[in-house]
């Protein structure tokens, strides 16, 4: 695995460090992906110059973007079981760091639906 580090997660919340393609060598991880034009949320932190969603203030909570909640995230969601805007919420909630160093072990690149870090 990769050196933990808050550069790795992602605009939506997963974290890289934790994915199978960003491990294997198979992916760039999404900052760095320029292919990856199709993703609302990257195209959306990109022109906000913001470094994930959890750091946009434009809505109380990720669930309420479009850009979040939509068909394909909801779909990647379900195929690879995780949960991108618990994610969010915990990466505004416990910060970053946190976030990385709960995540850096794991075999998923996000936390499960509706799943929390201890306190």
């Amino acid at each position: 695995m990769s050196e933990p580090s808050t550069e790795l997660i992602a605009y939506c919340g997963l974290y890289c460090g934790s994915c199978k393609a960003f491990v294997k060598g198979r992916c760039p991880g999404c900052a760095k992906n320029e292919k990856a034009t199709w993703c609302k949320v990257r195209q959306c932190c990109k022109e906000k110059g913001f470094a994930h969603c959890a750091a946009c203030d434009t809505f109380s909570d990720p669930s309420l973007c479009k850009a979040n909640n939509n068909f394909i995230s909801k779909l990647f969601g379900f195929i690879f079981g995780t949960d991108r805007i618990a994610s969010l919420r915990e990466i505004r909630r416990v910060g970053g760091e946190r976030y990385v160093q709960a995540m850096k072990d794991r075999t998923k690149p996000a936390l499960k639906k509706g799943e929390r870090l201890p306190d």
